[in-house]
């Protein structure tokens, strides 16, 4: 069987129910990418559509076989949307973007050329970004957050406007709900050349977000797991022994002092609140230093793997289309 060409980029797309953005996006793509002397594959992952998404997909594999697809059985989530596309990616460099035509695919030479200079990872910076306040102002106070705990000078973590060396996403495991800290997981790979150049944003044309307000309270909750995983994976009893000990030491305190105070000065101890807390304290500084050595001994967490995910069709190059499933 004769082996593929590698291709120069590699473009992942996730898409649910993006059924009228595709072809446009397939179009500009194509111009693009033509232009400027690229050769390039397209995955997009149908992430569990219940329009024709799928089927425009075939369409466009019929017309022409560097659009490849993906479809899952129901909807994963983003992050494992990408991490099959990340799998699948063969191009030298891997561009990730959104397939609501949001992100402008003009940009993918400057995002390349600024990779080309040394960098692992070039990030899109929306700063002019076309969504309602409702996105813009609670974004703006998660990217700062987020920007200061992970100690990574990015101003839009949760752009999907992404291009990266193919090494990093073959390095980086993407799970759960990870897909806005890959820059963080690239980091802790070693990839920590990274920087970010200003991109068009555009208007959502066609369909409705698919991302409400929880969002920000799951991206906080995996900021918190992103940064106990990448410095603490390898060493927990560093994260739970330092608590332990501090909690333990604060309740021995406690304990001394109520009971000196009995001693001395005759006071009763038996219906005070600090007689509670110091015991309180003792007992979960012990179970946080326990909880360290089983940690250490498990040391690295189990990672949902992208074998799990129930892919139902692929369209790659020199696939015809496959018959259409009741999924």
């Amino acid at each position: 069987m004769k082996e593929r060409p590698e291709p120069d980029l590699s473009i992942v797309i996730p898409v649910l129910d993006e059924e009228a953005s595709i072809p446009e996006l397939c179009s500009r793509i194509r111009s693009v990418c033509d232009g400027a002397g690229f050769s390039y594959e397209v995955w997009f992952v149908d992430d569990g559509s219940t329009d024709e998404t799928w089927d425009v997909i075939g369409a466009m594999h019929e017309k022409d076989h560097r659009i490849c697809g993906l479809r899952f059985r129901r909807n994963y989530g983003k992050s494992a949307a990408l991490a099959l596309g990340f799998e699948r990616a063969t191009g030298r460099y891997v561009i990730t973007m959104d397939g609501d035509l949001q992100d402008d695919p003009s940009e993918i030479p400057g995002l390349i050329a600024l990779l080309e200079t040394g960098y692992d990872l070039v990030s899109g910076w929306k700063r002019h970004r076309k969504d309602p306040l409702s996105k813009t102002i609670p974004s703006r106070f998660f990217n700062l957050v987020t920007r200061r705990m992970a100690g990574i000078p990015l101003h839009d973590f949760n752009c999907g406007l992404k291009v990266y060396r193919r090494e990093v996403v073959k390095s980086v495991r993407v799970y759960g709900e990870m897909h806005r800290y890959i820059p963080m997981l690239a980091a802790w790979e070693g990839f920590d050349r990274i920087t970010e150049k200003e991109v068009q944003h555009h208007p959502r044309v066609h369909g409705k977000t698919k991302f409400g307000l929880e969002r920000y309270l799951k991206g906080f909750l995996d900021l918190l797991s992103v940064i106990f995983l990448t410095r603490f994976a390898s060493r927990p009893m560093y994260f739970f022994g330092s608590l332990g000990t501090l909690a333990f030491l604060g309740g021995f305190v406690i304990s001394m002092w109520i009971s000196i105070d009995k001693l001395v000065y005759g006071h009763p101890i038996g219906d005070r609140p600090l007689l509670l807390l110091g015991v309180m304290l003792i007992l979960v500084g012990v179970q946080m230093f326990t909880t360290g050595l089983i940690g250490q001994l498990i040391v690295i967490p189990r990672m949902e793997r992208t074998d799990t995910f129930q892919v139902t069709e692929v369209l790659e190059n020199g696939s015809s289309l496959p018959a259409a499933s009741d999924a």
